[in-house]
């Protein structure tokens, strides 16, 4: 067996039962990574020098085969369901015996980072992986360690994660061959069967969503964040599609993330070191920033070249729609060191609503923050403008759903506390549909869409007038500068008013349903902030 990399001198692999690997290789650098994927055929480089790589079956996380141990430590506090299925301690125990009997005789890889930008409240990874590029992933989605950090350098978590490890239902009590599992009580992860590296990414996610609300009163937060010139930070919520990194991304503001955060008693901070960003239909005009950011160091995940090229084709989807690319946070230019910021002046919860019913931007009272965060909608459109297809509804609670181990009240009392005790403004803000639903109406477009959150960040709606919404009590402002007055009020724009009072009260009704679940454990004031349906004629 030989050993090389930057080692902790006393870091012992056999206190994993890992008795017998080829080689053990300690915190490569990004280029000696990128040397082994290819040596082992593994990955190509681009022509911009991001390596390229395949995850293989599974192109994206696997949800139904994403499990908690329970246990005692979580029996009483995960919120079991249909998002967190529950495995037992005896079947985890066969499955990670199972990983350390697959890395004999084979080349692993280890990885020391960190997570959470907070030095107070960081936590500290061990990654074990069959592949480089999943150790060089690692490298560049969390936070980097400095050599004196290895040297003394001991994991609170271990993450082990070995893609060609299958599992077998029948004996191990999965769904199928794939998995990926977090047990709380001896604070590891095993993952198996699926190449996707956002199963690492999310799977240490979900770990800090159990612990810091829990046990440090932090509030663990889906979304991206920025601060402007005069130090005042803005938070983004949003599903996949409705601007979330776009809007976030702004040359006149510093990124602290575009996706996982934390906010404490001490102001806003990153869980990561890295961006995990979508390139479907990336172009340097579009996105500059992330297209600039795909360079050496970079790893580019399922994508194909143009034909005799190793230039990447971001139209084709012939892999996957979920083309992805991670890279060091600081291939960004315009951000903040360390990734942290005050506590935030405003929080935009977007949307991009199909049936374009909510109005483009509003402010929200507490009850309603509450309410909508717990919702978490979007609509999501299955198809192209030319084809004729319904938009589909989609609720995610607190924009996470997947990745939130505890009730999502928790986290929603949690924000409205902190909102309340930092005086905090809250908007919805639609960038989805006006004057009509998909394939009627069009597009908010993008100019309006900053305008308003522009507005909103400088204190320009504060001495406006506003109007409430008749179905969903939302406050609308009646003027915003550079944005036309008759855009605010949703109706207004819409040809046959009656066709949108139907549509108001289709989308109510689905936000009610979707509600019902957390009902039980919802405050008198969340549930007063329920759309009302209107009588029609």
């Amino acid at each position: 067996m030989k050993e090389t990399g930057h080692k902790n001198p006393s870091a012992d692999l056999f206190k994993l039962n890992i008795m017998n690997p080829e080689n053990i290789f300690w915190n490569l650098t990004p280029e000696e990574l990128m040397e082994h994927s290819i040596q082992k055929n593994l990955g190509v480089i681009s022509d911009s020098g991001a390596l390229v790589i395949k995850t293989g079956e599974f192109t994206g996380r696997s949800p139904k085969d994403r499990f908690i141990v329970k246990d005692e430590v979580t029996k009483d506090t995960v919120d079991w369901g249909d998002i967190n299925l529950p495995f037992e301690p005896s079947n985890f125990a066969k499955l990670e015996s199972k990983i350390e009997k697959y890395f004999d005789g084979k080349d692993i890889y280890v990885r020391d980072v960190k997570a959470c930008a907070n030095p107070r409240h960081a936590l500290k990874i061990r990654l074990v992986s069959e592949y480089p590029w999943s150790s060089q992933f690692a490298h560049n989605m969390f936070l980097r360690l400095t050599k004196e950090e290895i040297s003394t350098f001991d994991p609170e978590w271990i993450i082990m994660c070995a893609p060609g490890c299958m599992a077998d239902p029948a004996e191990h009590g999965t769904r199928q061959h794939n998995f990926a599992i977090i047990n709380f009580s001896k604070k590891k992860i095993i993952i198996g069967g699926t190449g996707y590296t956002g199963e690492i990414k999310k799977g240490i996610f979900s770990v800090l969503n159990y612990y810091l609300p829990q046990e440090k009163g932090i509030l663990s937060m889906h979304c991206s964040s920025n601060v402007g010139v005069n130090g005042d930070t803005s938070v983004f919520f949003g599903l996949s599609g409705t601007g979330k990194t776009t809007l976030s991304t702004d040359p006149d503001r510093k990124l602290i993330g575009d996706d996982e955060h934390g906010w404490s008693n001490s102001g806003v901070f990153n869980f990561e070191g890295g961006c995990y960003a979508k390139t479907i239909d990336l172009s340097a005009e579009k996105e500059p920033e992330i297209f600039n950011a795909i360079r050496h160091g970079a790893i580019l995940e399922n994508i194909q070249f143009h034909e005799g090229t190793r230039t990447p084709n971001y139209e084709d989807t012939k892999i996957t729609q979920n083309t992805r690319v991670s890279y060091p946070i600081h291939h960004i230019d315009n951000i903040m060191v360390p990734s942290r910021g005050p506590h935030p002046n405003n929080i935009f919860f977007l949307t991009a609503d199909a049936l374009g019913v909510l109005p483009p931007i509003a402010k929200l009272d507490k009850g309603q923050i509450m309410y909508h965060f717990i919702s978490g909608y979007t609509a999501k459109v299955a198809g192209t403008e030319a084809g004729v297809v319904d938009p589909t509804l989609t609720f995610s609670a607190c924009f996470g759903a997947p990745f939130l181990p505890l009730h999502p009240t928790q986290y929603a009392e949690m924000l409205a506390k902190k909102i309340e005790q930092y005086n905090v403004d809250v908007w919805l803000i639609n960038t989805g549909w006006s004057g009509g639903s998909f394939g009627v109406g069009k597009r908010m477009k993008l100019g309006y869409t900053r305008a308003m959150i522009s507005a909103a960040m400088e204190g320009k709606l504060d001495k406006v007038g506003y109007v409430k919404h008749k179905v969903f009590g939302l406050m609308m402002p009646t003027s915003c500068p550079d944005v036309p007055a008759e855009l605010l009020y949703p109706k207004h724009t819409w040809a046959d008013k009656d066709a949108y009072d139907r549509k108001a009260n289709e989308l109510a009704t689905a936000f009610n349903n979707n509600f019902e679940k957390y009902a039980d454990k919802a405050s008198e004031e969340m549930l007063a902030a329920a759309p009302v349906l209107r009588k029609l004629v």
